[in-house]
């Protein structure tokens, strides 16, 4: 229960069909010492852990505060920053529910003698030919299965997600029939929790030891490798981008490559941003134990991407991606998830983009 209402309404519906819930609220992130400018906000602040446990009190189920910091710290923080400065552009709520949130909660819920865990994520989960597979919850606006793509067979098998079958506009109206005008009223947060002013620049700043010294007077240059100008430091940047860079160029100019090595920033046009293929790793399988050769599948590689249809190939621990149509901004770092109509097949971590008649 992060203290917001799409996890709160899963709590109350789940109290109310007869399962005895154990309200938890894990507490990630110390915001006070990442040095911010911005009032705490989001699931780890005091106000939402209050919001969190009033509900639960009200209602009448028991309500824990679990301190997860150092585990998140060690896993999530450290891959945040290490992959800023490998020049790839990290997805920390992935890595958070791969590997941080899912597993704690287990924990606790085996020690507290409880069958499932639930989340307020608009997704579904279902059993199929001895699988467990993730699909999109029915808001499509909402749909959160992106960012579930990681987890294991043996944490969906326990897991539910009561939010996927509604519609946000749904759960805002239970939220206020009940009585919880205030929750039915509170904004949303798309910012990374432990970047809550969302300066993820100022973040690293603070986290590695005189990093614009190491870091400046780096190079931007065109794929021709011709000096365009000075940049800031390679890790402020991330492909695709277009604001920020500090320059004018006299005509729209983006971030089409970082190389950490030499501190270069490679820029070019729109078109250059367009790949037809690409290289995935650290797959992990969803529906199928193994994908069939050459399957067809939608592929999203952002969040709010509405995805690409795609043929996916099997090349040992990766996945070689073909586009049928040229997608833009293919950011290594980020997640890439690949989708049977609203299933879930497999997701894994972009390594490259590259166009199939250059590779």
């Amino acid at each position: 229960m992060s203290g917001g209402i799409d996890s709160t309404v899963a709590a109350v519906m789940l109290h109310e069909e007869g399962y005895e819930v154990i309200g938890i609220t894990m507490k990630t992130w110390d915001y006070a010492s990442s040095g911010g400018s911005t009032k705490e906000t989001g699931c780890c602040s005091l106000d939402s852990i209050n919001d969190a446990r009033q509900i639960a009190v009200e209602v009448g189920f028991p309500h824990f505060i679990i301190d997860i910091r150092e585990e998140f710290g060690d896993y999530v923080i450290d891959d945040f920053v290490s992959e800023y400065m490998a020049g790839r552009t990290p997805n920390p709520c992935v890595l958070c529910n791969t590997h941080i949130k899912w597993e704690a909660l287990l924990k606790r819920a085996d020690a507290m003698d409880c069958e499932f865990i639930a989340t307020g994520h608009y997704a579904r989960v279902r059993p199929e030919n001895g699988r467990y597979i993730v699909y999109k919850g029915i808001d499509d606006h909402k749909d959160q299965s992106y960012v579930l793509w990681g987890l294991s067979q043996s944490c969906l098998s326990r897991s539910k997600f009561p939010m996927g079958g509604f519609h946000k506009h749904d759960i805002k109206q239970i939220a206020i029939d009940k009585g919880y005008h205030a929750l039915a009223r509170k904004s949303e947060s798309y910012e990374i929790c432990f970047v809550p002013d969302n300066d993820y620049r100022g973040f690293l700043k603070r986290k590695v030891d005189d990093l614009e010294a190491k870091v400046a007077g780096g190079l931007f240059v065109d794929r021709e490798g011709n000096v365009l100008g000075r940049h800031k430091g390679y890790p402020f940047y991330t492909v695709g981008q277009r604001k920020g860079l500090g320059m004018a160029f006299g005509k729209p100019m983006f971030v089409t490559g970082i190389d950490p090595a030499e501190n270069r920033v490679e820029l070019g046009e729109l078109d250059d941003l367009s790949k037809d293929a690409m290289w995935v790793d650290k797959i992990n399988y969803v529906k199928y134990d193994r994908i069939p050769e050459a399957l067809p599948a939608v592929t999203k590689i952002r969040y709010k991407d509405p995805g690409t249809l795609s043929h996916i190939f099997s090349e040992g621990d990766q996945f070689r991606v073909e586009f049928e149509a040229p997608v833009q901004a293919i950011a290594p770092g980020q997640s890439a998830v690949f989708y049977e109509n609203d299933d879930v097949v497999a997701g894994g971590i972009i390594q490259a983009g590259f166009n199939q008649t250059t590779n």
